[in-house]
């Protein structure tokens, strides 16, 4: 397997740093912390390029907050250089994760996601008889660290660069030796990659007629509920084994035609609907915008924006009764 090289001089070439920037600060211009950075832009990336030429980064600042949507996360935000740090890196090693990842996985890869993983589940229900859906218990708290190194390293070379990765994996930990920081670009990556293995495993296994994974949450069809069982068996086997990994008590093993819940939906042969979970969120963003516009915080231009993006979450799926239901019961804004 052909690895690739990268330095740290690559990571802090000025180009790469002012690619990273762009990004990180992107949309966040009017945030203290990214504004601050930015008047002396200069500055700030001679500094960040020399704490990454001298092995210093990240510096492993976190903000933690708690999220619910609808469960509960904890949230470890990283301070404004680390995210430009982390930009910097996935800008060179996020191509090469990229290319060695099967296509049956859809979160945080440019031209899938969650649309394109809701219209492969319904193509597969439509073709095949039984399925098995599973999820992964505390998914990001369990990645093992030395277990993700060494599947790194299979991809990347150099010294300098394996350093780079330990001290990545280094500046968070759920428990010793364990956990990557929700909210970070790195752990993204880092934690889509962690189950290719399990990607291939499913490719290779002829039970399988096709499968389908949105980071930790993994659906395969079968032409039998044995041949599920079995394979179920399989993975739980390789998780335990290969990834110190559990799989929750709430795995399934279902006909197609009764449909699935998959990534927000619920997904039928004939239609894909909102979940509650979709529903609660479209209130609730879309009511905080409108919010916003009452404080004079946003302008009826940004309003109608806002309104463009809330309605993203509605995408896909036949909602239009459910909308007008939604409208009426809670009037928008007189713009």
């Amino acid at each position: 397997m052909k690895r690739t090289l990268i330095t740290l001089e690559d990571i802090a070439e000025r180009a790469n740093l002012s690619l990273a920037l762009h990004k990180a600060g992107r949309g966040k211009q009017q945030r203290e912390q990214v504004s601050q950075f930015l008047q002396q832009a200069n500055s700030h990336l001679n500094q960040l390029a020399s704490a990454i030429l001298n092995a210093q980064m990240p510096y492993g600042r976190f903000r933690e907050f708690t999220i619910h949507d609808p469960k509960k996360r904890i949230i470890h935000a990283a301070c404004f250089e680390d995210r430009i740090f982390h930009h910097a890196v996935i800008n060179l090693a996020g191509p090469v994760i990229e290319r060695a990842m099967l296509p049956t996985s859809y979160a945080c890869r440019a031209g899938l996601g969650v649309h394109r993983a809701a219209e492969s589940v319904q193509q597969s229900i439509r073709r095949y008889q039984w399925y098995g859906k599973i999820d992964i218990k505390s998914y990001f708290a369990c990645i093992d660290h030395a277990i993700l190194l060494d599947i790194l390293l299979r991809r990347f070379k150099g010294t300098d660069f394996t350093l780079q990765l330990q001290r990545l994996l280094d500046c968070f930990h759920s428990e010793p030796g364990k956990g990557l920081p929700i909210g970070s670009l790195t752990s993204q990556y880092f934690a889509n990659y962690y189950l290719d293995g399990l990607d291939r495993l499913l490719n290779d296994m002829p039970e399988v007629r096709a499968h389908v994974r949105y980071m930790d949450d993994i659906v395969w069809w079968c032409d039998s509920k044995h041949g599920v069982k079995q394979v179920l068996q399989h993975v739980q086997d390789y998780l335990t084994e290969q990834r110190q990994l559990t799989i929750k008590s709430d795995w399934q093993i279902q006909r197609s035609l009764q449909g699935i819940s998959y990534c927000g939906y619920r997904i039928l042969p004939g239609v894909v609907r909102l979940s509650l979970r979709r529903k609660r969120n479209y209130q609730k963003r879309r009511l905080y915008w409108e919010g916003q516009y009452q404080e004079g915080t946003i302008t009826a231009t940004q309003l109608q924006s806002c309104y463009a993006a809330v309605h993203a979450i509605l995408q896909g799926t036949e909602s239009a009764s459910w909308r007008k239901q939604n409208l009426f019961h809670h009037p928008p804004l007189a713009v």
